[in-house]
C-alpha cells in the first residue's frame, strides 16, 4: 500500500467519498504511480501483474476527466477495451459507483447475446462505455454508436487481447477516436504486437512498471503435486476441492470443466462451470452462485476465466498445467489479489513433469514438485476444514415425445410415411411408417396403380409394420424395394 493518500495525488472529493464507500480509502502502488500523470491527462503505459489495482487506476482518471462532459445519443465520452465479456462486466462494476458520484451513466458491450439492450442504453445516451472490440465494431458499423467524441481511451489487458488475435480490431477501433484524445494503456507484457499499438496511438507516454508479470507475489504459495496416475488425480482434485474456502479449478477443455463440475457436485461439492460454451446468461447464473457461495468451486477454462474477481478465493489449482507461463500467471492471478494472500497448486503426472519445470521456471516460480496422495499430510494441512456435504438437487427426467392418439413412439414426424415397394397409395397400405400417427388421408382414390405396396398410409413407428417386420413387400414389383413410383403425367 501506498503512504500517500487519494487526496494527496489529486483525486477529486466525491471520488474519494466513493472509493471509501467501496472498501478502497488507501491506493496501491500501481496507483499511487499512475494518478498524478493520468489526472493531468498524460498518456500512460501501465504493466503490472494481475490483481495489482489496475483497474482502479485507470478507472478514477477515466470519470475525473469527463465529469461535467454529459454525452448524446450514440456518442460517448470515455471508452474502455477490454478481451473477454467476464472482464468487461468487472470493469464496469469497478467503473459505476465512481460514475454515479460524478453524474455519469456507463454501459457495457459484448458479444454473445442480444443487441438491443445495448442499442437501448446507447439511443439513451451514456458517458463511458465498456466493451469487447468485436461487438463494439459490429455496432459502429452499424452506425448505433460513433466514437468521434471520446476523450479518454483506455486498453486493459493489451497482451491478451494480442493472444486472442485482437489487435487488427483494436487498431480500426483506435483509428475512430480522436487523435488528440488521451489514450491508457494497461499490460502485462509488449509482445505480439502490443508495441505497434503503444508506438502508433499513444502520444509521449509516461511509462509505470509495478511488479512485472513474472515477479512472485508475496502472499502467495505455490505448490507442485505429482500423482501417479488418473485415479490418484481425480481423487486428489475431489480433496482438493472439499475445503470450506472459494475454489477455482482450471482445465484445459470446455469439456473436462464441464465434466468436472458435474462430477463434484454429484460427490456433494457444489460446482459450477465457467467456459466458451455457455450463454451469457449461464455465466452470469453461475459466476452469481460461485460469488454468492452456493457453489464453493469454479471449474473455468483459461479464456472464460479472465476478469473474473471474487473476493476472498483461497486456492487456485491447475488440474492440467497450462500451454504456458503467462496462462499459468494469469490463472493464478485468481487468488491473493489486492493484498490478500492465496494458495496456488498445479496437479502433473510424471509424463507432464519436464514440460512443467520449463513452465514454472519461466514464470519464476521455484516450487519443487512432491510425489503425494490424496491423504498426504502436505494435502490434509493445505485443505484444512472439510466443507458439509451437500446433497445434489435431483435430476429431471428428460421430456418424452408424445405420439397421436396417447403413448410413445420413436418415430420421426407426424405423417406416416410408409417405406415399401408398391407405388404412392392413400389407402391403409402396409408398411413401415416413418413418423408417427395415420397417413396423409385414409380410403382415398390411389394415385398410381402400379402394384400395391406401402405408401403414406398408418403406421405404428419407424421400425416396425402392422404385419410382419422390417420393410413390408407388397403385391407387384417387389423385386425392386427402393424404387420410388412417380405420377403419371397430368
Amino acid at each position: 500500500m501506498s503512504t500517500r493518500s487519494f487526496a494527496d495525488l489529486g483525486v477529486p472529493s466525491n471520488l474519494i467519498a466513493a472509493l471509501h464507500d467501496m472498501d478502497r480509502s488507501t491506493p496501491f502502488p500501481i496507483q499511487a504511480d499512475t494518478l498524478p500523470d493520468t489526472l493531468a491527462g498524460r498518456d500512460v503505459l501501465g504493466r503490472g501483474k494481475t490483481g495489482s489495482g489496475k483497474t482502479l487506476a485507470f478507472a478514477i482518471p477515466l470519470v475525473a476527466r469527463i465529469a461535467g462532459h454529459r454525452a448524446p445519443a450514440g456518442r460517448p465520452s470515455g471508452l474502455v477495451l477490454a478481451p473477454t465479456r467476464e472482464l468487461a462486466t468487472q470493469i464496469t462494476a469497478t467503473v459505476e459507483p465512481l460514475a454515479r458520484a460524478a453524474g455519469l451513466r456507463v454501459t457495457t458491450i459484448f458479444g454473445g447475446v442480444k443487441q438491443g439492450r445495448q442499442e437501448q442504453a446507447l439511443s439513451n445516451g451514456v458517458d463511458i462505455v465498456v466493451a469487447c472490440p468485436g461487438r463494439l465494431e459490429d455496432l459502429m458499423r452499424q452506425r448505433i454508436v460513433d466514437l468521434s467524441r471520446v476523450e479518454v481511451t483506455v486498453l486493459d489487458e493489451a497482451d491478451h487481447m494480442a493472444d486472442l488475435g485482437f489487435l487488427p480490431v483494436v487498431t480500426r477501433i483506435l483509428a475512430a477516436t480522436p487523435a488528440g484524445g488521451q489514450r491508457m494503456l494497461f499490460s502485462a507484457t509488449l509482445d505480439n504486437g502490443v508495441d505497434k499499438l503503444v508506438r502508433k496511438f499513444l502520444t509521449d507516454p509516461v511509462s509505470h512498471s509495478v511488479d512485472p508479470e513474472n515477479s512472485p507475489v508475496v502472499d502467495m504459495t505455490h505448490h507442485v503435486f505429482e500423482v501417479s496416475g488418473k485415479d490418484d488425480k481425480g481423487e486428489l482434485v475431489r480433496v482438493l476441492a472439499s475445503g470450506t474456502g472459494r475454489r477455482i479449478l482450471f482445465t484445459r477443455t470446455k469439456h473436462q470443466a464441464k465434466k468436472l463440475a458435474k462430477q463434484l457436485t454429484a460427490q456433494g461439492i457444489p460446482a459450477v462451470d465457467l467456459h466458451g460454451n455457455l450463454s451469457q446468461p449461464q455465466r452470469d447464473r453461475n459466476l452469481e452462485a460461485f460469488s454468492a457461495g452456493t457453489a464453493r468451486v469454479l471449474v473455468a477454462t483459461d479464456i472464460a476465466a479472465r476478469g473474473v474477481h471474487v473476493d476472498d478465493v483461497q486456492l487456485v489449482v491447475h488440474v492440467d498445467p497450462p500451454a504456458e507461463h503467462k496462462a499459468y500467471l494469469h490463472r493464478s492471478g485468481r487468488t491473493a489479489r489486492a493484498g490478500s494472500s492465496g494458495t496456488v497448486v498445479t496437479v502433473m503426472t510424471p509424463e507432464q513433469r519436464k514440460d512443467t519445470q520449463v513452465l514454472l521456471k519461466k514464470a519464476a516460480i521455484s516450487a519443487r514438485p512432491t510425489s503425494v496422495t490424496a491423504t498426504s499430510p502436505v494435502v490434509v494441512d493445505l485443505v484444512g476444514e472439510t466443507a458439509p456435504y451437500v446433497e445434489p438437487a435431483p435430476v429431471a427426467p428428460p421430456q418424452q415425445q408424445r405420439r397421436a392418439g396417447g403413448g410413445h413412439a420413436p418415430g420421426r414426424g407426424r405423417a406416416g410415411r410408409g417405406k415399401g415397394t408398391g407405388a404412392r397409395s392413400d389407402g391403409a397400405g402396409q408398411g413401415a411408417a416413418r413418423g408417427q400417427g395415420a397417413g396423409r388421408g385414409q380410403g382415398g382414390q390411389q394415385r398410381s396403380t402400379r402394384g400395391q405396396g406401402a405408401g403414406r398410409g398408418q403406421g405404428s413407428g419407424r421400425g416396425q409394420a402392422p404385419s410382419g417386420q422390417g420393410r413390408p413387400q407388397g403385391q407387384g414389383r417387389t423385386q425392386q424395394p427402393r424404387r420410388r413410383a412417380t405420377r403419371p403425367a397430368g
